[in-house]
This record gives structure tokens, C-alpha cells and sequence, in this order.
């Protein structure tokens, strides 16, 4: 890894500049890469996870990776413009010139999780590639067949000294974090992030952290309760709640839970009327995060909760060995149990009551700041009032996850649930270096400021000055 990443940097010092026409030729390679294996992936993706719908895989892993790549292409001329800024007076007047040039950092390393494995490498090259850098790709243990793949493919597609996938472990991970990247992203659990953060911090490498957290649907009393009932089954159902914005608890008012716990099971029974053999659901990615799941919900049903299993065709689940699961919807959930501790990841959903939605708002607070926060409701002010009151990382009112497809915005955590973003234009700026560049006048500037000694009259002259304002 550490030969791969001097060749790399090595070429990358070489090259520059690095023209646009250099970048726009590697995005398009980066679709052709995805896109002319479209199938393969899918079916690795399958694979991987015991069943994975393909029509799900190249909507959230294949469109969503070229639409990223696309857009940076239509747009990264503009992102790399120099800006020109104006000056204090006055020397602007004088001739004096300021401006920022956006330069490619270098080398950056990517770790990309399991839940969407060509989506999570492909998007974050968008801003990698359109800011002029190369890249390295640590794959994930858990998804080795589309590991394999990427890296029988890459080297179809591109040099090494561009782009370079390694595969492997917790201990390949640790020593990637190690290696003294110019930037490095990874995508996963918090408590990972942590270790990430530590192992970077050696180098002094920028880190940009997408964690995750336990993302809470707040219902307002003005929503509309079938829509929004399938609104949070289709997003929580999605990849059988394996997405790091999942919705991972509702906040209901009282009076309406329910009619809220009916609109779930309803809309549930609707758009999966059966599980097993059901090619549009996904399977839980492994056995152990299967047993994880399971150990939760036996949990949340010994200390009180009612636990209510959304099963339309009454299939046997205990003599299936495909690791689907039903959505599992938990009423009554409390602080005690494990579900309203650790972020989920799974096709189950907590249902809490609330009184006022201040009550709702004081518990998203008492959280750690997720990573998406989503209100349903008519009401405007009250809208406000939960967006005003609460710190999450990104936002969607009636709907989830939608958000992140949206390339104009910045994608990203805040506390623990991330720090930094990318995406569209906030990606080019990650992966860039904003360098300031003064170009000086004629003038003897120097001593116009009195800033030459000895010190005297001019030099109380350009204090009060610059005291004034």
C-alpha cells in the first residue's frame, strides 16, 4: 500500500498542473467502469448479501454512482474557476490583487463500508477526481465479491498511479489509516470513525468522518398519516434498513400512535405482501448482524415493549437460512432497551409517544446529534420550530433520506455522527485546497502601513487606521 501510494503521489507531483481535460477524461472512465458492468455488480451485490434486489442495486448503487460522476463533470469548470476578492481599502485601489486557486491536495484515500459498496466508492470519487487528485479504495471485508470485482476492473479502466483498490481486514484497514494520505474519507460506524480519527491523526492527514447515529422521525400532529406511514416503511424497508439515514425511531403524538402503527403495518403489507421469496427485499448482510438483530429485538420484548412482526403471508422465518427479516416494529420502547441505545441498521422501527412536540424535540436533544432528522407535518411553524431547535447533520421534511440524492447539497455528519461533507460542489471543496494568493503592488506598501522602523508618526497614523476599521 505504502509503494501504491508513492506512485501515486509521485505521479500526481509530476502532473501538475492538472488540466480539466485530464480530470473530465477520468470521470468518464469512472462511469464506463460502473456503468459497463452494471450487471456484474448487481449480481455481486446479490451475492454478497445472500439476496439483493437488482432493481434496488442500480438505482442505489449503480445511478447513484454515475449521477454523481455526471453532474461533477457538467460542472467542475465552474467549481475550479479562481475567485477574485476584494481587498481592504487601500490597497485594492492601489493595485493590489487577492484571489483563491483551488488545487488538488494529492492523493486521497477512500474506506468504503459494506451497505452500498459501489455507491460509497464511486460518489465520493466524483469530487475526488473532479478536483484533480488520485485515489486509494479500501473495499470492504464483508462485501469481497464486489471487491474483487472493482479490482479485476480498475486495472481495466485505469493506472494505478490513478486509482488503486486494496482489500482486506481490520488489519489492512488500520494500517490504510495509517498511510500518510493528503485526505481521507471513510464511511461507517461511529465508534470505527474514532479509530479512524486516531490513526490519522499521526499524520496530520484531514479527515472527513460519514458516521451515522439513530436518525428520529419526528410526526406532527398535522401530518398525514398514510402518507407518511409509507413514506418511513418504504425508506426503513430500503435495503432492509442496512443505510446509515435510515429512519431509526418515530415520534408520535399519543393520540395518533395507533393510527401511525397502522399506517406501518399497512403500508408494509403493501409493498412487501411477502418476504421470503420476495425478489425486491434485501437480506441481511451476515449471520452475525442477523443474530445482532434478533438479540434486540428478544431484548426489547423482555424488558416490556410490544413487538410487532409484519408478516402479510405467515411465512416461517425460524426454517429459512436466507436471513431475510420482516419489519419488526417495536411499541412502547424505552431507554433500557438496546434499540433506543445503538444506532440499528435493520429492518426494525421504535415507536414512542409524545406529548408536545417540544417533549419530541428535548429527546432528539438529549441524543448524540444524528445524522438526519425528519419532520411530517403541515404546519409551518411548528416545521420551524423542530428544524430551528434540533442540530442533525442534513434534513428531509416529508419524506427521508432524499436528501443525499441531491447533489447541490453538502452530505455530512456533526458530532458524532460525522464531520466534514461532499457531494456536488461541497465535494470538489473538500478534496481541494483553497490557496490564497496576494499579488502585491508597486507601491511601497510596507511603508505606506508603517510597518518599517524606525516607528514614529506614519506608524500611529496606520494603527488608528486600521483600529477604525
Amino acid at each position: 500500500m505504502r509503494d501504491i501510494l508513492e506512485r501515486q503521489r509521485k505521479a500526481f507531483m509530476a502532473e501538475l498542473p492538472v488540466p480539466l481535460d485530464v480530470r473530465r477524461d477520468r470521470l468518464k472512465r469512472a462511469i464506463a467502469m460502473v456503468s459497463d458492468h452494471a450487471a456484474r455488480f448487481c449480481d455481486a451485490l446479490s451475492e454478497d448479501f445472500g439476496h439483493r434486489s437488482r432493481e434496488q442495486s442500480m438505482i442505489t448503487d449503480i445511478a447513484a454512482s454515475v449521477g454523481p460522476l455526471k453532474h461533477a463533470m457538467k460542472h467542475m469548470a465552474r467549481w475550479a474557476k479562481a475567485e477574485r476578492k476584494p481587498l481592504m481599502f487601500p490597497l485594492g485601489l492601489l493595485g493590489a490583487k487577492g484571489s483563491i486557486e483551488y488545487q488538488p491536495k494529492g492523493v486521497v484515500g477512500i474506506i468504503a463500508p459494506w451497505n452500498f459498496p459501489v455507491n460509497l466508492v464511486m460518489s465520493p470519487l466524483a469530487g475526488v477526481f473532479a478536483a484533480g487528485n488520485r485515489a486509494m479504495v479500501k473495499t470492504s471485508e464483508y462485501t469481497p465479491v464486489v471487491a474483487a470485482l472493482f479490482e479485476e476492473l480498475a486495472s481495466h479502466y485505469f493506472a494505478v498511479e490513478e486509482l488503486a483498490f486494496v482489500s482486506g481486514g481490520p488489519d489492512v484497514g488500520k494500517a490504510f489509516a495509517e498511510l500518510p494520505f493528503d485526505h481521507l474519507l471513510f464511511t461507517g460506524a461511529t465508534g470505527i470513525g474514532k479509530h479512524i480519527l486516531h490513526a490519522a491523526a499521526d499524520n496530520l492527514t484531514p479527515v472527513t468522518l460519514e458516521l451515522g447515529g439513530k436518525s428520529p422521525v419526528i410526526v406532527g400532529r398535522s401530518a398525514d398519516i398514510a402518507q407518511t406511514t409509507e413514506r418511513v416503511v418504504l425508506g426503513k424497508m430500503m435495503n432492509a434498513g442496512q443505510i446509515c439515514l435510515a429512519p431509526d425511531y418515530m415520534l408520535v403524538p399519543a393520540e395518533k400512535e395507533d393510527e401511525v402503527i397502522a399506517g406501518l403495518k399497512a403500508a408494509a403489507s403493501t409493498l412487501y405482501p411477502s418476504i421470503l421469496a420476495n425478489p425486491d427485499y434485501t437480506s441481511v448482510i451476515n449471520d452475525r448482524h442477523y443474530q445482532r438483530l434478533t438479540t434486540w429485538i428478544d431484548d426489547a420484548r423482555a424488558r416490556g415493549a410490544e413487538v410487532i412482526a409484519v408478516n402479510p403471508a405467515n411465512e416461517d422465518f425460524t426454517t429459512s437460512n436466507s436471513r431475510k427479516m420482516p419489519l419488526h416494529i417495536i411499541r412502547g420502547a424505552t431507554d433500557d432497551m438496546t434499540v433506543m441505545q445503538e444506532e440499528i441498521f435493520g429492518p426494525i422501527l421504535p415507536v414512542r409517544r409524545y406529548d408536545t412536540v417540544e417533549s419530541a424535540v428535548e429527546e432528539v436533544n438529549r441524543r448524540d446529534r444524528p445524522l438526519a432528522l425528519y419532520y411530517f407535518g403541515k404546519d409551518a411553524n411548528e416545521r420551524r420550530h423542530v428544524l430551528d431547535r434540533t442540530i442533525s447533520g442534513g434534513v428531509t421534511t416529508d419524506d427521508v433520506i432524499f436528501h443525499v440524492s441531491m447533489e447541490e447539497l453538502p452530505f455530512g455528519g456533526i458530532g458524532p455522527s460525522g464531520m466534514g461533507a461532499y457531494h456536488g460542489e461541497f465535494g470538489f471543496r473538500t478534496f481541494s485546497h483553497a490557496r490564497s494568493v496576494y499579488r502585491q503592488p508597486r507601491i511601497d506598501v510596507a511603508k505606506l502601513a508603517g510597518l518599517k522602523p524606525p516607528y514614529g508618526a506614519a506608524t500611529r497614523k496606520a494603527i488608528a487606521r486600521q483600529m477604525k476599521g
